[in-house]
C-alpha cells in the first residue's frame, strides 16, 4: 500500500504506482480499463469526480506497456456519462493521448457472468471487455449516505451498464458491492485525495484539500487505508468487512509506504 503526499499534479500518482510496482499486477493483459467516478458533471475540485490529472498519470505509464487503454464510466439514474466526461474535462484529456472514453452502457457485446456465493445477486450482465481487460479503479476520497465511504470497491458499481442502479440499491447496495468485486476486481486502485469529500457524499458534501494520493493491488487493503485515513473504521463500513471476510483482501495487517498514516490522517464530517 503506498501513501503519497502532495500537491495536485502528475508526481505524486507516478511515484505512488511506482511504490507498489503496478506494472506486475498488468502482467498478460492487453488491454487496460480505467475506471473512474462520475456519478454526477461536477468537476474535480468539488471533490464529486476522479480528477483528470490522476487518469493522465496512469495513461502516462500506461502508454509505455503494449496494452490498448480505455477511460471507463457508465450512465446512471441521474447522470449521462458521455456529459460527464466532457464537463470534467477527461475527454480532452484523454483525446490528448488517443486514449478512448467509453460509455458502458453503449457496448452492444455483453456477456452474463455468474457470481459463486453471491450476497444478493446470481449474475450480472457487462460489456465482455470487461472479462478480457485489466481494470484500474480510479476512484474519490468521499463519505457516502449509504455506505458511509466511496473509494474502489464502490466504484466498482459503475461497471453495472444499467442506467436505472436504483434497483441495486433497493437489493442492498453494500452487498451488491462485494458481489461486483466478487467477479470483477481491480487488479490496482488508485485513490484520488488531492481533494476529496466530506459530509453529504457522493454528490453533496464539502471539498476538503488533502493532498493525497493512496494506491494499491489489493482493493479491500486500499479501501481499508482510504477509510482510516479519513478517520473511520473500516470494520464499521460493511462492504470493506464483508470482503475481507470473504477472502477478496486484507483489511487489517496492511504494510504501507511512503507517508505514515497517522501523520496524514483528518477524520472526516459524515452525513
Amino acid at each position: 500500500m503506498a501513501i503519497v503526499k502532495g500537491e495536485r499534479g502528475l508526481d505524486p500518482v507516478f511515484k505512488a504506482l511506482d511504490l507498489i510496482d503496478f506494472e506486475s499486477a498488468l502482467v498478460g493483459y492487453k488491454k487496460v480499463l480505467i475506471k473512474v467516478n462520475f456519478i454526477t458533471t461536477m468537476t474535480w475540485d468539488t471533490g464529486a469526480t476522479t480528477d483528470p490529472i490522476v487518469v493522465e498519470a496512469i495513461i502516462q505509464r500506461l502508454k509505455k506497456l503494449p496494452v490498448e487503454i480505455n477511460v471507463v464510466e457508465s450512465d446512471a439514474t441521474m447522470t449521462n456519462a458521455d456529459k460527464a466526461f466532457e464537463a470534467t474535462g477527461m475527454a480532452e484529456m484523454c483525446k490528448k493521448y488517443d486514449v478512448k472514453c467509453l460509455n458502458l452502457r453503449h457496448v452492444e457485446d455483453k456477456v452474463k457472468i455468474q457470481i459463486p456465493n453471491g450476497d444478493c445477486l446470481k449474475d450480472i450482465t457487462v460489456p465482455r471487455i470487461i472479462t478480457e481487460s485489466a481494470v484500474i479503479s480510479a476512484a474519490k476520497m468521499k463519505t457516502h449516505m449509504s455506505t458511509k465511504v466511496t473509494l474502489g470497491m464502490k466504484n466498482m458499481f459503475g461497471m453495472l451498464p444499467d442506467k436505472l442502479k436504483f434497483k441495486y440499491h433497493a437489493k442492498g447496495i453494500s452487498k451488491v458491492v462485494v458481489d461486483i468485486n466478487t467477479v470483477i476486481k481491480p487488479v490496482v486502485t488508485v485513490i484520488d485525495g488531492f481533494v476529496a469529500m466530506e459530509g453529504k457524499g457522493p454528490t453533496d458534501g464539502t471539498p476538503v484539500k488533502m493532498d493525497l494520493i493512496i494506491a494499491g493491488k489489493d482493493v479491500v487493503a486500499t479501501d481499508a487505508t482510504g477509510a482510516r485515513v479519513m478517520g473511520i473504521d473500516p470494520h464499521e463500513i460493511s462492504h470493506i468487512r464483508t470482503a475481507s471476510e470473504k477472502g477478496l483482501g486484507n483489511i487489517d495487517n496492511i504494510e504501507i509506504v511512503g507517508e505514515r498514516l497517522e501523520d496524514v490522517k483528518r477524520v472526516f464530517k459524515r452525513s
